[in-house]
């Protein structure tokens, strides 16, 4: 069958699927995979009433299996567009809409990838689609909950490529073939108020926080390696909720965050914050929580094919790299192997969120021919 990209991509645009919401954009994708043959479940997540809106589809049961994974959902349009965030505008060669490059775009680029390639012959092997309503929000019911029920029912993906918005501003930059790892923290140590002119009769929480995060924030967690940059903690607040001069503080908090690479693990990480903390402060409190760990992507022969096919259209050999924030690949990677390539992010998460249509239309050329580079 033909199929348009750019006009499926209008076609998700136009549905205002920002998260939880779905908007029918799971319909649209549905309705058009159906007609390419694929067999289409919906694998909704999450507790009655608030459920998560997500869709597996298949299409093929031997081997390759390659799974094409993204997310339906968008960030809110916010104030300062020009053109309506979901009115998928037209003007000067670009694409305009809330969620285009981030990633509604990719998928319909994918979309239309199969269905070029569908045109000619059929499948060697399979292909599937991992889409998700819930990867701008808490992530807890979209992408990571929908992984197991597809190994439960024979559906675990030989590769996995994600159509995130990988190119800062050109295409073909780059490939992510790995994701730091993140965890957040919040320290609370707790005092006890008094006059500032009275100290001996209070106790300041803040003594005790400050050599904490100076100890914290003195450690070199490491130097990096081949795939990645050096870990990072950042403190992001400190605070004593104190209007006052004159008053030392009940309480003390600090919340901080580091991004941190494969030398680590997150409980690891966890454990040395608690041990700090003990050390200057054995009553202070810690709250962590890990929203998911590093990982690499061994480049091999598919990782190699997607940088051969797009080097072929862009003229240009895209870097490897593992930088940003985090994806639904921080998950992805514990079932199978996991890259993601997908449009220009130069404007993902702004006003009048766009992508050259160009773009758009040679994306589609680009996973074509990297479905028959990996054996489909």
């Amino acid at each position: 069958m033909s199929l348009d990209a750019v006009t499926l991509a209008g076609q998700l645009i136009a549905c205002r699927s920002v998260t939880p919401a779905d908007d029918g954009a799971m319909d649209v994708l549905s309705r058009t995979l159906e007609g390419m043959g694929f067999t289409c479940e919906r694998v909704d997540c999450g507790p009655e009433g608030e459920r998560t809106p997500n869709l597996f589809a298949r299409l093929g049961a031997s081997g390759p299996h390659l799974c094409f994974a993204g997310h339906t959902d968008v960030v809110p349009p916010g104030p300062g567009w020009v053109h309506d965030p979901f009115g998928a505008q037209h003007a000067d060669g670009m694409l305009y809409g809330r969620g285009i490059a981030d990633m509604k775009g990719g998928i319909a680029a994918f979309v239309g990838a199969v269905a070029s390639l569908l045109a000619e012959r059929p499948l060697k092997g399979s292909v599937s689609f991992l889409i998700t309503g819930d990867e701008e929000g808490p992530a807890l019911h979209g992408t990571k909950e929908v992984l197991p029920w597809m190994v439960a029912h024979g559906h675990r993906p030989d590769f996995c490529l994600l159509g995130e918005p990988t190119n800062p501003a050109r295409m073909g930059e780059v490939i992510k073939i790995g994701r730091r790892g993140s965890l957040n923290a919040r320290i609370t140590v707790e005092g006890v108020q008094g006059h500032v002119a009275y100290p001996h009769l209070a106790d300041n929480p803040v003594h005790r926080l400050l050599p904490i995060l100076s100890e914290l924030t003195g450690r070199l967690l490491d130097e990096g390696n081949e795939h990645f940059a050096p870990s990072s903690l950042q403190v992001v607040s400190v605070d004593v909720g104190n209007q006052a001069t004159n008053v030392i503080p009940a309480r003390a908090t600090a919340l901080l965050n580091i991004r941190f690479n494969t030398a680590h693990k997150g409980d690891d990480l966890v454990a040395w914050i608690r041990e700090v903390v003990s050390r200057h402060a054995p009553a202070g409190h810690v709250e962590a929580s890990i929203s998911g760990e590093a990982f690499l992507t061994t480049p091999g022969a598919p990782v190699e094919a997607l940088s051969s096919v797009i080097a072929r259209h862009t003229g240009r050999v895209p870097a490897l790299d593992t930088g940003g924030g985090t994806s639904d690949a921080r998950f992805i990677a514990s079932y199978c192997p996991v890259a993601e390539f997908g449009l220009v992010g130069a404007t993902m998460h702004k006003a009048d969120e766009c992508v050259a249509i160009a773009d758009l239309e040679m994306l589609v050329l680009i996973y074509r021919d990297f479905l028959e580079a990996f054996g489909l």
